[in-house]
């Protein structure tokens, strides 16, 4: 449904909502969210160009979110590094789709519209009412 990148970043973006107390650097990050770290400094790269987070370098340095948890989107994190793609047009240039959308290709982008929403709905806030990075749930016998 969504890349891995987009996995990545999420996650990440999480983490900084969870640590708001100060810069968190990429094997801190890495760690607690298990993405590589070679992979998340680029994901973390393309996350600080588009605004939202800011990074500082040197030896205390690290990450922040740009915002609070309330005004960051699922759908802002995910179309920072890897847009979701809409179908405009028929993917198979067919002349007689050149005006209107077939019946599978509209319902498949209905289908990434209704996703879209549902991103531009869910705030970092939001995941937070639910522990992500940190709460290890119980195990019952």
């Amino acid at each position: 449904m969504i890349s891995q990148t987009s996995e990545y970043a999420l996650r990440a973006m999480v983490f900084l909502a969870e640590h708001r107390d100060g810069l968190q650097a990429i094997p801190q990050i890495a760690e607690a969210t298990k993405v590589p770290a070679s992979y998340l400094s680029k994901v973390m790269q393309n996350l600080a160009k588009a605004g939202l987070v800011h990074s500082q370098r040197g030896m205390h340095g690290g990450f922040s979110l740009t915002r609070g948890n309330e005004d960051l989107t699922i759908y802002d994190i995910v179309q920072a590094v890897d847009p979701i793609q809409r179908i405009t047009k028929c993917p198979l240039d067919l002349p007689a789709h050149a005006q209107e959308l077939c019946a599978l290709h509209c319902r498949l982008d209905q289908a990434a519209e209704m996703i879209e929403n549902s991103f531009r709905e869910t705030t970092l806030a939001a995941l937070l009412r639910k522990p992500i990075f940190g709460a290890v749930a119980e195990k019952t016998p």
